[in-house]
C-alpha cells in the first residue's frame, strides 16, 4: 500500500498519497435530498469491489477520508457518507460527551442504514460492482458495521473495529450487534482491544458465544482482541494509537475482503 507518514499529535499520522486514483468530495442522493461523501478508487481500475467506510462519532473527518484512499491502493472503490449530516456539523465539537448528547443520540439506525444503501447505489453508478459489497466501521461505526452486515443481503463481508456489541449511543436505537447474529448476510470480522473500556470483555465474550450459535455467516465471523490495545487502536492521529496492532489488524482487514469479495 502507498502511504507515508506525516507528523501528526502523536508524530503517528498517516498521510495516504492519490497515486493512481480517483477521488474526492461528492454529493450522493439520499431519501431526502443529498448527502455529502468522500471517495477513492483505482484509477485504472473498472467495477471495483465497494467497501462502504463507516466513520467514528467524529463525523467524515480526514482519518475516514485517509482510510478510504488506503482501500482505494488496495483494490476496492471505497465510500465514507457524513452521516451526521440531518442532525449536525460533529467538526463543530471538542467535548466528546456534548457531540454525543447534540448529534449521535439523535441519529436513528434506520437513517443510517438506508442512507449506506443509498451510497451503495451511487457507488454502483460510478465504477464500482455492488455485486461485491462490503462495509467497515470505526467505534460509532464499528457497530453500525455490524448492523449493515444483517440489513443488506448485497453485503458479503464486514470488517467492524472496536464497535459496541451489546450497547448503542441512544435509546433510539433498539437493536445492537448481538441481537442481529441469526441475520448476518456476510461474515464479520471484529476487531477489538483488550483494553477498552468502553468494551467490556464480556461483551466480547457474549458476542462471540452468540455468533457460534448464529446462522452460517454469523458462524463464519470472528473477533480478534489486542490485549495490549484499548478503544481506537487503529486511530493514528489520537494518542489511543497502538501501532504494531493497527498494522496487524489492517493486513487481517484486508485479507478478509480480498477473499470474500474477490
Amino acid at each position: 500500500m502507498a502511504y507515508s507518514n506525516i507528523t501528526g499529535n502523536n508524530g503517528s499520522t498517516i498521510l495516504t498519497n492519490t497515486d493512481g486514483l480517483r477521488h474526492g468530495m461528492v454529493e450522493v442522493p439520499v431519501s431526502d435530498g443529498v448527502m455529502s461523501g468522500y471517495f477513492a478508487a483505482p484509477a485504472a481500475a473498472e467495477r471495483s469491489p465497494v467497501i462502504l467506510v463507516v466513520q467514528e462519532i467524529f463525523g467524515l473527518h480526514e482519518h475516514i477520508k485517509d482510510i478510504c484512499r488506503r482501500l482505494a491502493h488496495e483494490g476496492y472503490f471505497a465510500l465514507g457518507l457524513e452521516l451526521y449530516q440531518r442532525q449536525g456539523d460533529a467538526a463543530q465539537y471538542s467535548d466528546i460527551t456534548e457531540l454525543l448528547n447534540d448529534i449521535v443520540a439523535k441519529v436513528p439506525d434506520e437513517q443510517v442504514l438506508a442512507d449506506l444503501d443509498a451510497g451503495a447505489q451511487w457507488a454502483a453508478q460510478n465504477g464500482g460492482d455492488i455485486a461485491r459489497l462490503g462495509v467497515t466501521g470505526f467505534c460509532w461505526g464499528g457497530r453500525i458495521t455490524w448492523l449493515y452486515a444483517a440489513h443488506n443481503p448485497q453485503c458479503k463481508a464486514a470488517v467492524a473495529w472496536y464497535g459496541k456489541l451489546t450497547t448503542g449511543h441512544s435509546p433510539m436505537q433498539k437493536e445492537h450487534p448481538i441481537d442481529v447474529v441469526g441475520r448476518l448476510h456476510g461474515p464479520v470480522l471484529g476487531l477489538y482491544g483488550g483494553q477498552d473500556s468502553s468494551i467490556p470483555m464480556e461483551d466480547v465474550h457474549r458476542m462471540q458465544a452468540a455468533l457460534e450459535q448464529g446462522n452460517e455467516a454469523a458462524r463464519a465471523s470472528r473477533i480478534d482482541v489486542y490485549p495490549e490495545s484499548g478503544h481506537a487502536f487503529y486511530a493514528d492521529y489520537r494518542p489511543s494509537y497502538h501501532a504494531p496492532d493497527a498494522r496487524d489488524a489492517w493486513a487481517k482487514a484486508v485479507e478478509w475482503f480480498d477473499r470474500l469479495l474477490d
